[in-house]
């Protein structure tokens, strides 16, 4: 059972008006946005603040834009909302593969990160995730990269994802038809998922073991007994 059923067309007059500004010309809503339209008045005070975070009055480039959202889809583990973004955005804004999965499971310091402001970026979206603040030393450096302006919008950029995932993920939690129309629930053999454990994008990176990981066994921990033949 679907959490919160998303709606279906034929819609009424209002709500196909909604979505409509909320898509590309003659592409159908995704599940996500459907779900949202069963609230219209909170869909339509949500949107206007979600023109502004992808328009062009945003002081952040596509690219730096899609690096702070992507890693804060990925740190939330949201793999509905990450996946749109890849699918819709990651090759407009010039993001490699390795740059992909580094904003999934790597960090900052990785050797794809050449420019000094991107990598700022990552930790900005990393402290904030973890802590809600940025410290002094992180600001001060981030001071030194972006304006007043762009700080601004990293912040609420960071926190308006994160309002995303949060109602994303519960919602395409569950293998339910909620969320069928996305993109990102597309594999490429045209099968769909719903969110029943399978990954739900086909460039959804599978982790990695830290490199740096303590792989010996735990003191208190017993090894099962050997069956020798």
């Amino acid at each position: 059972m679907a959490r919160i059923l998303a709606l279906e067309p034929p819609f009424t007059p209002d709500v196909e008006a909604q979505l409509a500004t909320m898509m590309p010309a003659g592409v159908p809503p995704i599940g996500l946005f459907r779900t949202f339209a069963k609230n219209l008045p909170m869909t339509i005070a949500m949107s206007n603040w979600g023109r502004y975070e992808l328009g062009r009055d945003l002081t952040l480039t596509l690219r730096e834009r899609e690096t702070v959202i992507l890693r804060t889809c990925a740190r939330c583990r949201c793999e509905y909302e990450w996946g749109v973004h890849v699918m819709v955005f990651a090759d407009r804004a010039e993001l490699t593969p390795a740059e992909v999965t580094s904003l999934t499971y790597g960090s900052p310091d990785d050797p794809c990160w050449t420019a000094g402001r991107e990598a700022m970026l990552i930790r900005m979206a990393d402290a904030l995730h973890d802590s809600c603040d940025v410290d002094d030393e992180l600001w001060q450096s981030a001071q030194a990269l972006l304006d007043e302006r762009q700080l601004l919008d990293v912040l609420l950029l960071c926190g308006w994802y994160h309002a995303i995932c949060f109602a994303a993920a519960p919602l395409a939690s569950t293998s339910s038809p909620a969320l069928p129309a996305s993109p990102t629930s597309r594999l490429p053999d045209g099968r769909t998922t719903g969110g029943s454990g399978e990954r739900l994008h086909p460039r959804w990176p599978r982790r990695q073991p830290h490199r740096g990981r303590d792989r010996r066994p735990h003191p208190h921990r017993r090894r099962p007994a050997r069956h020798r033949p």
